[in-house]
């Protein structure tokens, strides 16, 4: 989670809105301003989901539920999890 915050932080000004202001940028420079902010709001929401992610996965191991399944409730393979320790689902709940 500590990566994911740093990493929200730094980029932070990518994010801010684009000054659309003609005198002191071009055009296609604007264009690009707004893909950068554009993939940076986009980084920043996955950042988002993984934290909460992260969360719930430390809320299953307070409670004793971590390494099963949140749907049908069966084990997770410790293969998923070990690619994955946030990862809710096992693959046959995940898959459908």
């Amino acid at each position: 989670m500590a990566e994911c915050r740093a990493a929200s932080t730094a980029t932070a000004d990518d994010r801010k809105p684009v000054e659309l202001d003609q005198t002191t940028v071009g055009r296609l420079s604007r264009v690009d301003a707004m893909q950068r902010q554009a993939m940076a709001q986009a980084a920043e929401r996955q950042r988002h989901l993984r934290i909460q992610r992260l969360r719930a996965a430390l809320e299953r191991l307070d409670q004793g539920d971590y390494g099963y399944c949140v749907r049908c409730g069966e084990e997770i393979a410790p293969r998923r999890l070990a690619a994955d320790p946030a990862i809710p689902t096992c693959i046959d709940c995940a898959r459908g």
